[in-house]
């Protein structure tokens, strides 16, 4: 999100209790159409959560009195969908399966750069705004139509098998959000248990030739962590 640019306000709950993270993040937005909310203890964040309106929710997963994943809970069990992405420290893929399971829409670990996490704002305000009868998918000149099942990049149609389609779409749901194998197994093949296959790895080279080789890479491998859709 380029925080230079004039844009539609925007009000952010942040739920954290390191006061560094707090002003790290708050100064980086000041000079934006963005309004950072903060909350340094669960209770006082959870009860913001649920009482006011906010565009997306910024959630730390240890906090003081009530952790995040409880706070989670509680919002979608009163069907508040209000977009939340964890912060947190919790790095291990247990921990990132069990907070998108329970209805995070997305997963950053600290450390983090403050413009990864302006993109993954975007991205789901972007995808929170999208009608849920949407008939496309865009990425960059990347484009899926839902109801032909049909990909195009630059204009070109490109062929696709259906597994592949069904890992691109996936991807393009999902943008600047790190995914690991086992969330795409999971996603993809509705495998989840423990399993040595390299159906991910195959599907991802195959994707990327489908692709282009020679164009912007679009799929990028995080080392030891799993994969990213992004434009650089």
């Amino acid at each position: 999100m380029n925080v230079d640019v004039p844009c539609p306000a925007v009000s952010i709950l942040l739920v954290e209790d390191d006061e560094k993270t707090v002003s790290y993040i708050e100064k980086f937005f000041e000079k934006s159409h963005i309004r950072i909310t903060s909350a340094c203890h669960g209770a006082y964040g959870q009860e913001l959560a649920e009482s006011g309106s906010w565009d997306c929710i910024i959630l730390d997963r240890r906090l003081p009195g009530i952790d995040g994943l409880t706070i989670l809970t509680h919002l979608r069990a009163k069907n508040i969908q209000t977009p939340v992405l964890f912060l947190t420290t919790m790095d291990g893929i247990h921990d990132r399966v069990r907070g998108l399971r329970s209805g995070g829409d997305d997963y950053l670990v600290k450390p983090f750069a403050l413009t990864e996490l302006s993109a993954r704002i975007e991205s789901l305000l972007r995808r929170h705004k999208e009608p849920l009868n949407t008939t496309r998918l865009v990425f960059e000149d990347v484009e899926i139509d839902l109801l032909n099942r049909e990909v195009w990049r630059a204009g070109s149609k490109l062929y696709i098998q259906p597994q592949e389609l069904k890992l691109l779409e996936y991807f393009m749901r999902n943008p600047f959000a790190l995914l690991s194998r086992e969330m795409l197994l999971q996603a993809v093949w509705e495998i989840d248990f423990p399993i040595h296959t390299n159906l991910v790895e195959t599907h991802i080279s195959r994707l990327r030739e489908r692709l282009g080789r020679h164009a912007s890479p679009l799929i990028h491998t995080v080392k030891g962590q799993g994969y990213m859709l992004r434009n650089q």
